[in-house]
């Protein structure tokens, strides 16, 4: 997760709060982001226990506008846009023409013919461009990144915070992937029934300039629940642990949402978008290789890149993600491995720096947060 320092990163407009936090700052995918405040494991903890709040505000906004908006998102996702009601979010993919993953993207449909597209914060570049050029002559595109900071707040305690910060009734009350406008602490927002932590939470965007009195606001509202900052370092094991995909390590353009266990985003069935042709026939091809979660029997750390090997010792795949989880109590991973070693119960060995460690293929999610 860590990057080499590099010139010109990028500062999210909760910069100086994090500083003011004394929050170990990281680079990461062009940006000076906190890892962690008070410690990974600490901060991972509050989130499954109590409540934290995470700054998000790297991550790409789209906004597409027009009759003709919806389809035009539509014809770039490969789960269905189409059927996506006013008020409500979507998790999908967008694949390019070879079937494989440009972005995996949250689709929220604010109002008729207003879409937000969140893309991860490495792939606003190309997924900038992309969405305008296919918008172009059909529907207006902005790209308002640059513009909006974006706050997560997730936890079992979360919506008692936005209760506490004075979030207004219609934004406590959405359901799972809904999606309103509304106030929070006396500042306009638009909220989010979404997160990346397996947990319930919300995702909030804001104005830039309200960024640090709405951080300052949920951090004061939830001071009685035990609310803490979170950073990146605790993101990466709570996602691990839901077993959610981080683009660049679990997927990317080399891997598509069937292998990446992702079928359930492709809806095929009266529609064409783009990659459709492409992976219908990586589908027909079959797959020889799925990605599965690993849980580490031997001593040892299954980390991003570490080779998965046979009893030979010959390489067969290789390690996406992996970390120790703090809630499972275990050390786990996500890894591609052939199809036949996909089975559950199989044992494989994964390559830590020189020593093959025994694995074996559990199910997935490893966490499941309790109902």
């Amino acid at each position: 997760m860590v990057e080499p320092v590099t010139a010109n990163l990028k500062r999210t407009p909760l910069f100086d709060a994090h500083k003011a936090a004394s929050a170990r700052i990281v680079p990461f995918a062009g940006w000076e982001m906190p890892v962690q405040y008070a410690g990974i494991v600490e901060e991972h903890r509050a989130v499954r226990e109590r409540a934290g709040l995470f700054d998000v505000s790297h991550m790409g906004e789209l906004k597409l506008r027009g009759s003709h908006a919806e389809s035009v998102v539509d014809s770039l996702c490969s789960n269905d846009v189409s059927k996506l009601a006013v008020g409500k979010a979507l998790y999908t993919v967008a694949l390019n023409e070879q079937g494989t993953i440009l972005d995996d993207l949250i689709i929220y449909r604010v109002g008729v013919g207003d879409v937000l597209v969140v893309c991860n914060a490495g792939n606003r570049d190309k997924m900038a461009p992309h969405f305008a050029k296919h918008a172009e002559g059909r529907c207006e595109f902005e790209d308002q990144s640059d513009a909006t900071a974006l706050l997560a707040l997730q936890g079992p305690k979360a919506i008692d915070v936005m209760k506490a910060a004075g979030a207004s009734s219609e934004l406590v009350a959405l359901s799972r992937f809904g999606v309103g406008a509304g106030q929070v602490a006396g500042i306009d927002v638009l909220v989010a029934r979404t997160g990346y932590t397996g947990e319930d939470g919300f995702e909030l965007f804001v104005k830039n300039a309200d960024a640090i009195p709405l951080w300052n606001a949920l951090l004061s509202a939830g001071a009685p629940v035990g609310i803490q900052p979170v950073g990146l370092g605790a993101r990466d094991t709570l996602r691990l642990e839901a077993a959610l995909r981080l683009y660049g390590n679990d997927i990317d353009e080399s891997t598509d949402p069937l292998e990446a266990g992702l079928s359930w985003t492709v809806k095929t069935e009266g529609r064409e978008f783009l990659g459709k042709a492409a992976l219908l026939e990586r589908k027909a091809r079959g797959l020889t290789r799925k990605l599965v979660g690993l849980e580490m029997v031997g001593r040892g750390i299954a980390r991003h890149d570490y080779p998965v090997v046979d009893a030979a010792g010959t390489v067969i795949g290789k390690v996406t993600s992996g970390s120790p989880a703090p809630t499972v109590g275990k050390n786990v991973g996500l890894a591609y491995v052939p199809t036949e070693s996909a089975e559950l119960g199989s044992q494989i060995l994964v390559d830590v720096r020189g020593k093959a460690v025994e694995a074996r293929v559990v199910a997935l999610p490893f966490y499941k947060r309790p109902t």
